[in-house]
């Protein structure tokens, strides 16, 4: 596996490296041994499935707090998303900073979302699978979330808005007391 390390502190893009022959393909999504410089000694809880029918839907900005914060890596395994992680750790130096990448069946690569990130993703192709990994277990009590369409973070979507749940479309706006997470 091939790891980038972003300028966010924690986060990574990981790169399948497929065996490839007249039978098709193969390839690694997860090692311990080899992701543990980013993984650390974390432990994945959960492993979650989404199937996003619609080009244009829009899922997140979601996260967790601590003390049920969480790690996750996401990977798409069938059609392409463009996946989005916002730090909202308080005192980063990137507070607030989104990065967003492609992720598809075809590029296989995976995104590490630390703890302290919110997480979302358009998609770019119908009925788009993702593959979730979580070192938490989920918490209703500890879930949080940011709008997507918030223009203090200014996210750049590259397709329109097609479709986007009731409760996603009304998560609060940040505003200028937003201090972010303390892990």
């Amino acid at each position: 596996m091939k790891i980038e390390k972003l300028p966010m502190c924690g986060a990574a893009v990981i790169e399948a490296e497929p065996f490839m022959d007249h039978r098709g393909v193969f390839a690694r999504f997860f090692c311990e041994k080899e992701l543990s410089e980013i993984i650390g000694n974390r432990h994945f809880v959960n492993v979650n499935f989404s199937r996003t029918l619609k080009k244009g839907a829009i899922r997140g900005l979601h996260f967790q707090y601590p003390p049920k914060a969480e790690m996750k890596l996401v990977r798409c395994i069938r059609g392409s998303v463009y996946d989005v992680i916002v730090d909202i750790r308080k005192d980063s130096p990137t507070f607030l900073k989104w990065f967003s990448i492609e992720l598809s069946a075809d590029n296989m690569k995976m995104l590490c979302v630390p703890e302290g990130f919110a997480h979302g993703f358009q998609v770019l192709e119908e009925s788009s699978e993702m593959l979730y990994l979580h070192s938490e277990f989920y918490s209703k009590e500890h879930e949080g979330a940011l709008n997507y369409s918030d223009p203090l973070l200014a996210i750049t979507w590259p397709v329109e808005s097609a479709d986007v749940s009731e409760r996603d479309k009304n998560h609060k706006m940040i505003y200028d007391d937003f201090r972010g997470v303390i892990l």
